[in-house]
């Protein structure tokens, strides 16, 4: 009989560091990712900023999570949501320049977000990400941070 429990790091949490990782190609030892960084690979800024103006418009229709965004400053928002993007997936470090390091959980702490504000926002996002119609890996990952993202901000539970 084997054991089904997955080999542990002998902390108790996460993976064990032996087993198998993801690697990145990279050019050189250090050098960068041989095939390009998600930012690059689907089209820049003006695709992040697709991406969010199409997650706002959705967005903006929600009666559980539209009363936690600015009204009154919904292209700050905008901005705010497609710079971290950008940054996050390797495009320019104009997030970080302005308004510091990302501290997401901090930032959204104020927010009561429960699981169905999490499922909400991931609907919108989802139908954002459909949208702009990219390669299957690169839609696989960016829904890969964005859903573990998400739930990483919920922070109410009742």
């Amino acid at each position: 009989m084997t054991d089904p429990t997955p080999p542990s790091n002998g902390l108790g949490i996460g993976p064990d560091p032996g087993a198998a990782q993801p690697i990145t190609l990279r050019v050189g030892e250090h050098g960068a990712s041989a095939t390009g960084s998600l930012f690059d690979r689907i089209g820049g800024a003006p695709t992040f900023d697709r991406l969010v103006r199409r997650f706002y418009e959705g967005v903006q229709h929600d009666e559980v999570i539209w009363p936690m965004y600015p009204a009154d400053d919904l292209e700050g928002a905008i901005w705010r949501l497609s710079a971290f993007l950008q940054q996050y997936w390797g495009g320019p470090g104009t997030y970080s320049e302005q308004r510091g390091h990302p501290r997401l959980r901090m930032r959204h702490n104020p927010f009561r977000i429960t699981s169905e504000a999490r499922e909400r926002w991931l609907h919108h996002m989802r139908e954002a990400v459909e949208s702009l119609q990219l390669a299957p890996l690169d839609e696989a990952e960016l829904w890969a941070y964005l859903d573990r993202a998400a739930h990483a901000m919920t922070n109410t539970f009742d």
